[in-house]
């Protein structure tokens, strides 16, 4: 076996599971802020994407009168991560998610409970609130939260089949910005930690990966791109290398330098 193929050998065989669904891709990505829905559907087969968030709130999911995202991005093909982007309250975050299991089934889902504007940090004590309501009621609950290991912890023994804390604020295109604690978050965890909000670039992807991260979540990196459907490729390539990189173990830092070269049996 060649070196190339001994690559795509290690890439096949790195699939990860949720909720006793497998998947192969690493990258999940969001359906907003496209400017058409042709475009969602170009991007996010770009992503070489499996998994795909649907704000309930925004996107039409039940009217046949207006454009459905069904008809771009096929259900059949993709699996829909409901989500609850817009509630500000533990209540509205739970209608939400059972309006969306009404309408399509949909028992994976992703919870988010924001705080006010500007910030729109995590509510942890209404994520709290929500997260046990879902569980209880037999969702399968995905959850977005703050970098904090304490209360990732809670939600994880709460019965949320993976935790999703923040790179950064939500759409700021910042990237890690608290390696060291998503470090500790990783040392601790026993269900899937991926990166949720703050990715900008290929490099911020490929950084959450480099840290061990299950897989990345995002969507205005690529909706806000000037050209989506190639970021949309950087991406699918940056979380594909990073893995790589994870698995490969990265060489030992140092501050002086090493040579590549032995300094033993030089030519005189």
């Amino acid at each position: 076996m060649d070196a190339a193929e001994n690559i795509a050998g290690l890439a096949d065989d790195d699939s990860w599971t949720v909720a006793g669904r497998s998947f192969r891709s690493r990258l999940i990505v969001g359906t907003g802020k496209y400017k058409s829905l042709e475009e969602t559907a170009a991007a996010i087969e770009a992503s070489g994407a499996e998994i795909v968030t649907v704000a309930v709130r925004r996107v039409n999911l039940s009217d046949p009168n207006a454009p459905m995202l069904q008809d771009f991005v096929d259900p059949k093909r993709y699996t829909y991560l409901p989500n609850t982007a817009g509630c500000f309250t533990a209540k509205d975050a739970v209608r939400t998610l059972r309006l969306a299991r009404e309408a399509g089934g949909w028992n994976l889902v992703k919870l988010e409970v924001l705080g006010p504007p500007p910030h729109l940090y995590p509510d942890m004590a209404a994520t709290l609130e929500a997260a046990e309501a879902l569980i209880k009621d037999g969702f399968e609950v995905m959850v977005y939260c703050l970098d904090d290991p304490i209360y990732a912890k809670r939600l994880e023994e709460l019965g949320c089949v993976a935790v999703m804390p923040l790179g950064a604020p939500i759409g700021s295109g910042l990237g890690i910005q608290n390696p060291a604690m998503f470090s500790l978050l990783l040392e601790q965890a026993t269900v899937p930690l991926l990166v949720d909000a703050g990715v900008g670039t290929a490099s911020d992807a490929a950084i959450a990966m480099e840290l061990g991260c299950t897989a990345v979540l995002l969507n205005s990196a690529i909706a806000h791109a000037q050209d989506p459907i190639l970021m949309a490729r950087a991406m699918k390539a940056a979380v594909e290398a990073g893995r790589l990189a994870f698995r490969a173990g990265r060489m030992p830092r140092r501050m002086g330098a090493d040579p590549s070269s032995p300094l033993t049996g030089l030519i005189r």
